[in-house]
């Protein structure tokens, strides 16, 4: 809840106009607790990850040649009715895991700062914060994730739940084991922990990891995606690479980036994978201005 009664209260205490961003944000939460501010994490996580994924299930249902040639794994397709089976086990392990886990860590949120009051942070707090949240989640991630498959009880009875999905598709980003929810979700809190941010920050944060979570296991590789420009950045192709392998995969652990599998020697199989994957597409896009149509490619 803030401090302020009025937005020219606030503008008085900031000495300064409130720009377009926090007029809004003032308007919106200047009646409303912090804790009320903080379950719209769970609330946006259900809607983005609702919404997200549509595009792609519209490609996989109309199985247009146009983007075949983008389908990492095209032997494997699934109906409408498999998708939303998998869209219906993700919403109850939200409403059964992630919910109270957002309510009970809500001290500890309040305990590190995250604050709700006026100034919003500037664009460029934004940006660095939202970088180093990337990176640690990335890191602390990568052991975690490495931990469930070094250790056969943690896949057998808890990630082995993420690999029924071979062949990944946008809604099964989040579909998992309601420990292994938990256990990666540390990996999430952990970056707004070691360094606080405004509840903006926060909320955003968690929205662009669960996008970022849902273009990974899109099953399509699109040269045209923006994150193509991001440094390091695995993508689909890279993550499709380790459901493909599963169990015995040793190889693709980190969830956003390249660089712990390179450092730690993890990427191997993966970098010769790659290489097959791209020279497939290559040909398969000749033979597309030849014939006018691309069959198939195989997964190695």
């Amino acid at each position: 809840m803030l401090p302020f009664e009025s937005i020219e209260e606030a503008s008085m205490s900031l000495g300064r106009n409130l720009t377009f961003g926090e007029t809004l944000w003032f308007n919106y939460t200047a009646n409303k607790s912090d804790f009320y501010l903080y379950c719209h994490n769970t609330i946006f996580l259900i809607i983005f990850y609702t919404l997200v994924p549509l595009p792609m299930v519209m490609i996989e249902l109309l199985r247009s040649k146009k983007f075949e040639i983008y389908k990492i794994q095209p032997k494997t397709t699934f109906t409408l009715s498999e998708m939303m089976e998998c869209y219906r086990k993700v919403i109850i392990t939200f409403v059964f895991a992630v919910g109270p886990l957002q309510l009970f860590s809500y001290p500890i949120i309040e305990w590190v700062g995250i604050r709700t009051s006026l100034p919003l942070p500037s664009a460029s707090e934004v940006f660095w914060q939202l970088l180093v949240y990337f990176l640690v989640e990335d890191y602390a991630n990568y052991w975690l994730h490495r931990m469930l498959h070094h250790y056969k009880w943690g896949y057998d009875k808890i990630h082995r739940v993420h690999h029924e999905y071979v062949a990944p598709i946008s809604f099964a980003a989040p579909y998992a084991h309601w420990a292994e929810i938990i256990i990666l979700g540390l990996a999430s809190f952990l970056g707004p922990l070691l360094v606080p941010c405004h509840m903006f920050t926060f909320l955003l944060w968690f929205v662009l990891r669960q996008i970022e979570a849902i273009e990974t296991h899109s099953g399509y590789e699109f040269p045209w995606s923006p994150s193509k420009y991001i440094p390091f950045y695995g993508g689909a192709i890279y993550h499709d690479y380790h459901h493909f392998v599963g169990e015995s995969c040793h190889s693709n652990f980190a969830s956003v980036f390249t660089y712990c599998d390179y450092i730690y020697g993890t990427d191997k199989g993966y970098r010769y994978q790659k290489e097959v994957f791209e020279k497939r597409r290559e040909k398969l896009k000749m033979e597309e201005k030849v014939n006018g149509s691309a069959p198939l490619f195989k997964s190695e």
